[in-house]
């Protein structure tokens, strides 16, 4: 069985770096890039199964590169990785096409079971958000 590729975008490399080792045993981890624009141009460079993006990144924001990747037909999953622990945001994320949302602080508890349940019907949003609404 092949393991999905996944692409991951957020602004602070560091991160990247710890959610790429935190991911690597169980998925093929194809880039990483910085920004939102990077996320659209790799997307359609590599056509990921996933994608785990941030919210705030420089040129593009999350929420808008998915917007803009679900436009042109990208069948690539999109989870939200953040800090945003706001309804607001979890609504804006989902409407953009995202199938989970995970805090990054519930990084090791929830971003593994997000991406096994990204074939299911129902969204994935990190149990302390999902509990808060």
């Amino acid at each position: 069985m092949t393991m999905q590729r996944v692409l991951l975008a957020d602004d602070h490399p560091e991160f990247l770096g710890a959610v790429a080792r935190h991911l690597e045993p169980h998925f093929d981890v194809v880039r990483a890039v910085g920004n939102g624009q990077a996320m659209l141009d790799e997307a359609a460079r590599l056509e990921p199964d996933v994608i785990v993006t941030d919210i705030s990144m420089p040129v593009l924001n999350g929420i808008e590169a998915a917007r803009k990747l679900k436009a042109a037909g990208s069948r690539a999953k999109i989870v939200f990785l953040t800090v945003h622990a706001d309804q607001d945001y979890v609504r804006a994320a989902l409407g953009a096409g995202a199938v989970g949302y995970v805090l990054k602080s519930d990084l090791a508890s929830d971003l593994l079971p997000c991406l096994k349940q990204a074939d299911v019907a129902s969204p994935f949003v990190s149990p302390a958000l999902a509990s808060a609404s």
